[in-house]
């Protein structure tokens, strides 16, 4: 039986088939014309020569055009003849050794007879000759290129795929289908947190498990449901659970498999999507990354009037609610640039829902993380909540990264379990990057370092509103010479005290700088750009600049960058730029201010710094005390 299943999976490369082809022309050429002999080109007067000195044997004649002579044996030994006396491989050549062309073909035929009837030559024969051989040869070429052009198309459509490959199937959906023969192990108990977004797309599921309990009331099913969300918060494993929950056909596949060189053909794959959907209703559709074909149309459109990418919108469009109905089934869509997305995609009759799928709190990320411990050997005493709180702004997907850089970290350590520093440094290879010890600074340049982060920590342990510090390195770590770890406080709203505060404390490690050596350098690159971008979000975007006034001009359409023209005058651009430049350099002041008042704890903490290159938050509480704002741990939980 095992025996009977190897050969019936057996598959021949369609490359061997070409060698195969190639080959049998290079052996027709040989064997259909002269095999393996070699045929030596001579006149027709020397020709003559080897007839009257009765060297000749046999003579045959092709088409009354061209004659093949065979020498006698004793004609061979002469060193004359000692070229075609041989073939190829080194044996004896049987002939013919000579070709020639003929002139006049009567002319020929006497000579041939008479030199037959005076015994010089044994035998001749007139023949026709078959050109297949040249024929086939000539057509080799044309026979390769059409070959390799039917190849490189069936590798464009999906590779070779029954009854003729896919290039006769290039219109045909490409979605994945999980039903009940397909087994899918993810279901929503391994969605840990995103309770609404679950208990939404539960109902999905509930709906085409009993449409019943929902129409009798004259309700109707929804028609779709778009999950929104940053990459990484588990839009496509919310779409997983669901087909791995729903016992109706789920079909799978990306906004980019609608995406073709070819014209009309991701219009053509949208209707035969859904033509399979409407087949096996109750199903589901679920499109992943739609904003690859729902970009909203005519804007930045310049590939002319038929774009591809329109005509499948506008399928998709018209499948979801057109003119004709699609009863029972549901299409589940996500993106992380729903800004970007058609308008005609959203409105209610489409995707009825929009999900959103946000980052998780400190809440979900326990769960998240109990979740990817699970297949972990970890130490017993590890507690997930001090892991959930050194983690704020992780998504689900950063989550799964650090438990999986952990278990590595552990195992390059040759550790039996995973423990707490483990994850610790996970984190810390995430955030920062990866320690450089090797890399060469000197000691000038680590002092400066040193008086850079050491002004970063003392800001931040002076203002009310800065996220408290975890530690202070200046081991080089990715692109960064030295780094400072915060653990900010997880706000809903940010008032402008506390960006105010921020920003002070970014700009703490140039005004160290200025302080300690009244020069500065090119270190604080990282801490202007993000200041910067503070400072314009809050005179353009927040509204909360007095100059300006309660305006903004952020939109969140996302349509704006199709725009060549800002949304501001010449003078209102001049006014922005000079707030945001006021804004920077007062903070930076005040944490001039602030660094002078505390120099000498600035220099006592910059020398502990250099001499272990790592501090944590002890050493700042030895050198400036208890920090006045800190919050009880306590007050901190969220129940």
């Amino acid at each position: 039986m095992a025996n009977e299943k190897n050969s019936n999976n057996f598959k021949i490369s369609p490359w061997f088939i070409y060698v195969i082809v190639i080959a049998g022309f290079i052996a027709l050429n040989y064997f259909g014309g002269s095999g393996f002999q070699d045929t030596t080109k001579i006149s027709y007067s020397k020709f003559n020569e080897y007839l009257n000195k009765g060297q000749i044997e046999k003579v045959i004649i092709y088409n009354k055009t061209e004659g093949e002579a065979y020498l006698t044996k004793a004609a061979l030994k002469d060193k004359a003849n000692a070229k075609v006396a041989k073939d190829m491989l080194g044996g004896e050549n049987k002939g013919p050794h000579y070709s020639f062309d003929i002139g006049n073909d009567e002319v020929f035929q006497n000579n041939i007879e008479k030199a037959k009837q005076e015994g010089k030559i044994k035998d001749f024969d007139f023949k026709a000759k078959s050109n297949w051989s040249e024929l086939l040869i000539t057509l080799l070429p044309f026979v390769i290129i059409i070959g390799l052009w039917v190849l490189i198309m069936r590798r464009m459509s999906g590779g070779a795929g029954g009854g003729g490959g896919q290039i006769f199937n290039i219109g045909k959906s490409r979605a994945k289908l999980f039903d009940e023969k397909t087994e899918v192990k993810t279901t929503f108990k391994d969605v840990a947190g995103l309770e609404g977004a679950k208990e939404e797309i539960q109902e999905i599921v509930e709906f085409l498990k009993t449409p019943e309990k929902y129409t009798i009331l004259g309700g109707k099913i929804p028609k779709g449901a778009l999950l929104v969300g940053p990459p990484g918060t588990g839009k496509t494993l919310l779409a997983k659970a669901v087909a791995g929950e729903a016992k109706v056909p789920f079909f799978s596949l990306s906004g980019s498999d609608f995406v073709e060189m070819f014209v009309g053909v991701g219009a053509s794959r949208v209707r035969d999507l859904f033509k399979q959907a409407k087949d096996k209703a109750p199903s589901i559709i679920f499109i992943d990354e739609i904003d690859a074909v729902g970009r909203a149309r005519g804007k930045n459109n310049f590939s002319g009037g038929n774009d591809e990418r329109e005509n499948t919108l506008n399928q998709l469009l018209t499948e979801m609610d057109g003119f004709g109905t699609n009863t029972h089934v549901i299409v589940i869509a996500a993106t992380n640039r729903a800004d970007v997305l058609d308008k005609a995609l959203l409105r209610a009759g489409r995707f009825d829902r929009q999900i959103y799928v946000d980052l998780p709190d400190i809440r979900e990320r326990k769960e998240i993380f109990e979740v990817h411990l699970a297949p972990l050997k970890k130490v017993a005493d590890l507690d997930t909540d001090f892991l959930a709180k050194q983690t704020p702004g992780f998504s689900g997907a950063d989550i799964a990264n650090v438990c999986n850089e952990a278990a590595l970290i552990a195992a390059r350590n040759n550790k039996a379990a995973v423990d707490k520093q483990d994850f610790l440094d996970a984190v810390d290879r995430i955030v920062g990057g990866l320690e450089k010890k090797n890399k060469i600074v000197t000691t000038e340049e680590k002092r400066a370092i040193a008086v850079h982060e050491a002004g970063h920590a003392t800001v931040s342990w002076m203002l009310e509103h800065a996220a408290p510090l975890v530690k202070v390195t200046i081991v080089p770590r990715g692109q960064s010479l030295g780094a400072a770890w915060y653990l900010p406080e997880e706000r809903l709203i940010v008032r402008p005290d506390q960006m105010l505060d921020e920003m002070c404390a970014t700009m703490g490690g140039r005004a160290a700088e200025k302080v300690m050596f009244d020069k500065i350098s090119t270190g604080a690159l990282s801490d202007l750009e993000k200041v910067t971008k503070q400072a314009r979000a809050m005179v353009t975007i927040y509204g909360l600049n007095d100059k300006l006034g309660n305006i903004t001009y952020y939109d969140s359409t996302g349509q704006s960058e199709y725009n060549f023209s800002k949304p501001y005058s010449e003078e209102t651009a001049l006014v922005i730029d000079k707030e945001i430049s006021l804004l920077i350099e007062e903070q930076y002041q005040r944490a001039i201010k602030i660094l002078q008042e505390n120099k000498d704890k600035l220099e006592q903490l910059a020398n502990i710094l250099i001499e272990k290159e790592v501090i944590f938050k002890d050493d700042l509480e030895t050198i400036f005390g208890k920090r006045p704002f800190e919050i009880p741990a306590e007050e901190t939980d969220i129940v």
